[in-house]
């Protein structure tokens, strides 16, 4: 299917206005894209050239992770110029580029934002931190010592050790909870909120139909620096930060995750509407992750759609866990809105995190493709790549490099596309070395051999994004209470007169369940769906879903 076709291809059933909500994203993280002037690291105009690709997959929309100018100390998520591109990957008029051919493929345009810290280059930082007098100097988070020397509360870095660092300029801490070139920015000052939305704007007349926003229930600390309360061992769990980071030992109630973050996403969902622009928050949070997902979500007035961690946990998901996962989403964000995603730039692959077989990486997507919410694709996973095992001496990852060898960061995930399988490049750059290494595993999974190998997963891919465009319940739907059989997941999908009942095989054996009462026709031949006999049973193969559609003819079940 080629670009025009995957665009056709699509329903109209999604207004102007809601075209996010069930949406396929599709994520793509520029220094790893597509390098097009050969220095060994993705650009702009790389994407540019590979946006025909993206928009032959089917997907609604790109989220390009971020491009500013930055000292790149955690890769561009520390910003020193919020309305400018970086030189590395191009100019304003390169990211115009990129918006004009991604509209005239039928793609949404969403970039990712940064706003609860910048980098210790900005600008507004190098005032702040001046002295104690200056225009912004509350425009970040500032406290002196307590009386000993020590910083002024407990918090945590996810980035390991304390998030204080000292600032001999102003004889004062100021809060990092990342990298200490992170430093916070402080939104109970308005004057950061106003500049932050002038940014969103600024993006926004340029043409960017959304953003992603990193780390959304960060963007405030308490106000009066209480301590957060330690968190009981058998509390503890690995899903925002890794086991060997002490950060999990604590509940991490005053450092984020604070009242005043609504009303913020209330003014800036003010500036988003006059552009029908959407926002995809990300929900750091190990244990009210999905609490905090549907109080940010709930209504016409915040933001559309959010990710926690659930389905970016380390063990393989059950059908119990994911029934579980949903009846939680269910209680506490009833009238909120989730994006579902695998894998992205900050875990390991799913191939490899949950040691999946051809057959299980089929189904995961399937199951995508079928879950009441909106999706992210991260570049490469439609290969079925794995987690690159990067040496030492490669790392880039601040992270990775702070915690090896139990941790190895986020490097793995994060190498460069590969595109083709006849040089040591794949496709990527022309230069002699690139900013993280191509695996050679990597290249027998190429965009050029994957195309041309009827088996291959990218295939599978395009056929699940179709299904899910075909079938508006599946984007659009209510969806029922997740029923538990064993290893079979199964719920049903409702939209209009469209029921969708999807089945699916969650485990390494055979499974047999009865379709629910009524008269429904077989569909997804193409997605290995199996069908119905004529007395209701379905007979599942491991790995393996069922996908029927309700069908008002009352003589039996048909398949076809």
């Amino acid at each position: 299917m080629n670009a025009l076709q995957a665009v056709n291809a699509k329903t109209d059933f999604q207004t102007a206005e809601d075209w996010w909500r069930g949406a396929v994203i599709y994520q793509i993280y520029p220094r790893s894209f597509q390098d097009a002037d050969g220095d060994g690291v993705g650009d702009l105009a790389g994407i540019v050239q590979r946006l025909p690709y993206v928009a032959s997959l089917g997907v609604d929309a790109i989220w390009i992770s971020p491009f500013f100018t930055s000292p790149m100390a955690d890769f561009g998520y520390d910003v020193s110029d919020y309305r400018d591109v970086d030189p590395m990957f191009g100019t304003l008029a390169d990211f115009d580029a990129v918006v004009e051919t991604a509209h005239s493929l039928g793609l949404k345009v969403m970039i990712d934002l940064v706003f609860s810290h910048s980098s210790d280059q900005h600008p507004w930082f190098k005032e702040s931190r001046a002295n104690t007098d200056n225009d912004k100097a509350d425009w970040y988070v500032w406290a002196d010592a307590k009386p000993d020397g020590t910083p002024p509360n407990n918090w945590l870095s996810i980035f390991g050790g304390s998030a204080w660092h000292w600032d001999a300029r102003r004889c004062q801490y100021y809060f990092h909870n990342f990298l200490t070139s992170q430093p916070d920015l402080n939104l109970h000052t308005m004057a950061v909120q106003d500049a932050l939305l002038d940014v969103a704007d600024f993006w926004l007349a340029r043409g960017v139909n959304g953003f992603r926003l990193d780390t959304i229930n960060f963007y405030f600390a308490d106000k009066l620096l209480r301590d957060n309360p330690a968190l009981p061992l058998e509390q503890r769990n690995d899903r925002i930060a890794p086991a060997v980071n002490p950060y999990n030992h604590q509940l991490h109630t005053r450092s984020k995750n604070q009242p005043e973050t609504v009303d913020f996403l209330r003014r800036l969902r003010a500036v988003m509407n006059p552009y029908n622009a959407a926002a995809l928050g990300e929900v750091g949070d190990a244990h009210r992750g999905l609490e905090i997902l549907g109080e940010y979500t709930a209504g016409d007035d915040l933001m559309q759609m959010c990710y926690a961690f659930e389905m970016l946990t380390g063990g393989r998901p059950t059908a119990e866990y994911i029934s579980d996962v949903f009846a939680k989403l269910d209680e506490v964000a009833a009238d909120g809105w989730a994006c579902w995603a695998f894998s992205n730039h900050d875990v390991n692959r799913h191939t490899s995190r949950w040691n999946l077989s051809d057959p299980a990486k089929k189904m995961f997507n399937t199951l995508m493709m079928c879950l009441r919410g909106s999706v992210c694709v991260y570049q490469g996973e439609e290969l079925g790549l794995e987690e690159a095992d990067i040496e030492f001496d490669d790392l880039q990852d601040p992270y990775g490099i702070e915690f090896w060898p139990e941790f190895k960061g986020r490097d793995g995930c994060r190498t460069p596309m590969v595109w083709t399988d006849s040089n040591q490049n794949g496709g990527f750059s022309t230069a002699e070395r690139t900013w993280l290494p191509v695996p050679s595993e990597h290249l027998h999974h190429s965009v050029a051999k994957s195309e041309n190998n009827p088996d291959a997963l990218i295939h599978h891919y395009r056929r699940a994004i179709a299904f899910r465009h075909a079938h508006s319940a599946l984007a659009l739907g209510d969806q029922s209470k997740m029923k538990v059989d064993g290893n079979v997941l199964s719920f049903t999908r409702n939209w209009n007169n469209q029921t969708v009942f999807c089945a699916f095989n969650l485990g390494d054996e055979p499974a047999q369940i009865s379709i629910p009462d009524g008269i429904w026709t077989s569909v997804g031949q193409d997605l290995n769906s199996a069908p119905a006999d004529a007395t209701g049973v379905v007979k599942l193969d491991a790995w393996q879903p069922c996908l029927a559609i309700r069908n008002n003819n009352p003589k039996g079940v048909q398949n076809g």
